[in-house]
């Protein structure tokens, strides 16, 4: 049963069951892996992607229920001339991640939570920042999303550069 939806800001169809999780739409029929399968029931965030501009666990989310919407992975963040989104930035001259694993996943958590706070407080990060990072690098993610923060006001300042809204939004 095709299935249709916009990801990365391109038209797809999904060709499989409504009920086949979306992050394995994405990953087997799109060839997007960079969201990972960690547990299956939507509770450690490795599988993070945008729909509609809200973070979902992609796992647990039939392709059904995204038929018609606006889905961003992490592949998407990136501006059409290949520049980083801020976050992504943030996450490289923070050096948060270890293994990896998780990082696609807590990127997208993290580019959610900026886009709905602008500039969240300690608090905010760790009671939004829900995803599950084995090796532990929290105090890294919280500085990563403070950078971030910090990166998104100024290119906001710059007169014709990419706000790291734009830059999400190729």
């Amino acid at each position: 049963m095709p299935i249709e939806a916009t990801v990365n800001g391109r038209k797809v169809t999904f060709q499989g069951e409504p009920d086949t999780p979306l992050l394995w739409a994405v990953r087997e029929e799109l060839g997007l892996t960079g969201s990972k399968f960690g547990c299956g029931i939507a509770a450690c965030g490795a599988c993070t992607m945008h729909v509609d501009g809200e973070p979902v666990r992609s796992c647990s989310l039939p392709i059904g229920d995204a038929a018609g919407k606006a889905i961003t992975t992490i592949e998407g963040l990136k501006g059409a001339d290949g520049t980083l989104h801020a976050v992504q930035q943030a996450w490289i001259d923070q050096q948060v991640p270890q293994c990896g694993y998780c990082q696609s996943g807590q990127i997208m958590a993290a580019v959610a939570l900026i886009g709905r706070t602008g500039k969240p407080s300690d608090a905010q990060i760790d009671e939004a920042m829900t995803n599950i990072c084995r090796c532990g690098t929290y105090p890294r993610i919280r500085a990563a999303i403070h950078a971030a923060t910090i990166q998104a006001a100024t290119n906001q300042a710059a007169p014709g550069q990419p706000t790291a809204q734009a830059q999400g939004a190729a």
